[in-house]
């Protein structure tokens, strides 16, 4: 149940990426170095990330918080 409800969460994070930087599922999957249809699984809830897809995402998701925090003007 935890692993699930972490999924969720992150398919969440991996969404609001995508919408804030303006670019498609078919873009995200580019970046990611997967198919298209995977990326749209996700989203659609008919399959989650496997262990090496979940690594990927969550080193975008640090990468592009990381740049977020060092350009945010408080």
């Amino acid at each position: 149940m935890l692993y699930y409800v972490y999924m969720i969460e992150l398919l969440e994070k991996l969404e609001i990426y995508r919408l804030e930087n303006k670019i498609s599922q078919r873009k995200l999957a580019e970046k990611l170095g997967i198919a298209y249809n995977t990326v749209n699984r996700w989203f659609t809830g008919r399959n989650t990330p496997n262990k090496i897809q979940t690594y990927h995402i969550q080193k975008l998701l640090e990468i592009y918080e990381l740049k977020d925090k060092h350009f945010k003007i408080t």
